[in-house]
């Protein structure tokens, strides 16, 4: 059962209304992420590897039910089953992972590697997604964010990205959102007004650009 609520809480990210989206302006999940972009010995980007905590509050909702051997321990085992339904609801969405090689739009893989752990109250889901083709672009961009805003992804504060194995010469730039600015609420409220809502969360992306002459 708990499983089947995760599932129905990520999917609400992609299926409400148009009226209740007009109502769920505000994120109702929290995430705190930190990702690995992941490159070839001959330089190509092969992939990018996710770790993402959940808030407090949605993590104890989704383990209601969960048996274990041990109260408030939880182990990869015990957990798997909830990790496997928790990256297959996320396919619908593209794993809310956008990625552009020189401006070409890029697909990835189903996930590999998943796995949830739980500490200090939270659960954190692991995976990796694997481009579909290796790449190696001038410039590569990455987004990660819901475009209904419904979940919320926060970059962790130290180390968010890290580049794994990708050549010396290759440097990175981070945008983090202006969520909570004057500006972004002003065209929210504009978009809503106007009756386009289809993207509100793309204000809100984070943006990972890594650049490789």
């Amino acid at each position: 059962m708990a499983m089947r609520r995760l599932l129905g809480l990520l999917l609400l990210a992609g299926a409400l209304t148009l009226g209740a989206r007009a109502a769920q302006a505000h994120p109702h999940v929290w995430i705190v992420a930190t990702s690995e972009l992941i490159y070839a010995p001959d330089g190509a980007i092969t992939g990018v590897r996710h770790a993402w905590t959940f808030d407090d509050m949605f993590s104890t909702y989704a383990l209601q039910g969960i048996e274990t051997r041990k109260k408030g321990v939880y182990s990869r085992e015990e957990l798997g089953p909830l990790a496997q339904t928790n990256v297959e609801s996320l396919k619908e969405y593209a794993y809310f992972t956008f990625a552009k090689a020189d401006g070409k739009k890029e697909k990835f893989q189903e996930p590999i590697d998943y796995f949830l752990d739980y500490k200090d109250e939270a659960l954190t889901l692991h995976f990796t997604l694997l481009l579909k083709t290796p790449v190696k672009p001038r410039q590569l961009s990455l987004e990660l964010f819901d475009p209904s805003y419904f979940i919320d992804f926060q970059l962790a504060e130290k180390n968010p990205i890290v580049l794994v194995g990708a050549p010396a010469a290759c440097q990175m730039k981070l945008q983090r959102p202006t969520d909570g600015s004057a500006n972004a609420q002003r065209l929210g409220e504009d978009n809503f007004a106007n009756g386009d809502n289809s993207n509100y969360g793309a204000m809100f992306a984070n943006k990972i650009t890594v650049d490789c002459p």
